[in-house]
């Protein structure tokens, strides 16, 4: 008999740690008895409440007003038994806790209602990024989030990115009207500098843009001609790009031009440097622009006069050669 005694108590212990171990099988809308409660996330941070933000909605034994709603793009939300929206916009849940309590006992559905309301998705405070990244993104600024947490969620910058990073924001007007504000940003100092002023802090709302570096274009006789991006606030010129390309081919001639865009003629200007001189430090560098062609010729006449005296040397060694023999 005690040993039936034993066994009985361990089954039913059993059973209770299991029924305690099992998850809610309460549904994404939270109907239920009680105290009901939702699936909403309990690591999203407390924020305000904006247009198309879910969030879930718990009315002590009210199962019919518990749910998940959506905030509609005019900032308001729709209850049932209730004949007005509820604005929802610019509330923190706390605050719209109370409004939905007021709403409730102001249209007699509930003498003494308790609401809870919790943000289940956030989808008001949209941050992009976009430009020369590695993987442009939109997500959405939830708690504290900064220019550089930005530029990692779309894989940092790309090698073609430029000096600058452009971040795009609407500012309220005090006559009520909505501007675009944009603050430019050095990547050098964001990514390099100790100043935290550069880290701005993002809210939600804004466009971070990163525009491609400008080019400059070689042709002609050097030795990797192409296009290669100005980088640094320094910007590029003749002896950097001399660097770039790896250097001259044999038979250059000692002057190169820039090709260089007209402002608002839509045409082109040609500028000679002197390349030998420039090359020699004989002749200050010359700075390049966005879009420059540079060319570098070659010296024809010299090159024609070597391929000359190459031949002249090789008919002399063969007939040489042909002396010695006879010679023999």
């Amino acid at each position: 008999m005690k040993n039936l005694t034993v066994a009985l108590l361990t089954i039913f212990a059993a059973g209770m740690l299991h029924a305690q171990s099992q998850p809610s099988t309460t549904g994404e809308t939270g109907v239920g008895s009680g105290a009901t409660t939702l699936n909403a996330s309990a690591d999203l941070p407390v924020e305000r409440i904006g247009p198309n933000d879910l969030i879930g909605i718990s009315v002590y034994d009210s199962p019919e007003l518990t749910r998940t709603v959506r905030v509609d793009p005019d900032g308001t939300i729709r209850l049932p038994m209730l004949q007005n929206h509820i604005q929802a916009s610019g509330l923190f849940p706390e605050q719209l806790e109370k409004a939905i309590t007021a709403a409730l006992v102001h249209e007699q559905v509930l003498v003494d209602p308790i609401v809870s309301v919790s943000v289940v998705e956030y989808r008001s405070r949209p941050i992009s990024v976009v430009g020369a990244v590695r993987t442009p993104v939109t997500f959405q600024a939830v708690g504290v989030v900064t220019l550089l947490e930005a530029i990692s969620q779309a894989g940092g910058l790309a090698d073609n990115a430029g000096p600058d990073i452009l971040v795009s924001r609407q500012e309220p007007t005090s006559d009520g009207k909505v501007t675009t504000q944009i603050q430019r940003i050095p990547a050098s100092d964001l990514l390099n500098s100790v100043d935290p002023s550069f880290n701005l802090r993002l809210h939600g709302g804004e466009v971070v843009r990163v525009p491609e570096a400008g080019l400059v274009y070689v042709v002609g006789n050097v030795k990797a001609p192409g296009a290669y991006p100005i980088r640094g606030e320094s910007g590029t010129s003749v002896l950097k790009l001399m660097a770039l390309t790896h250097g001259l081919n044999s038979y250059t001639a000692h002057k190169a031009f820039i090709y260089r865009k007209e402002a608002g003629s839509g045409g082109s200007g040609q500028i000679p440097i002197e390349l030998k001189k420039i090359m020699e430090h004989k002749a200050p560098d010359v700075p390049l622009m966005a879009n420059d062609i540079l060319y570098v010729p070659e010296a024809n006449g010299r090159k024609a006069a070597f391929r000359t005296l190459a031949v002249v040397g090789g008919i002399g060694a063969a007939m040489a050669t042909t002396l010695v023999y006879l010679y023999r």
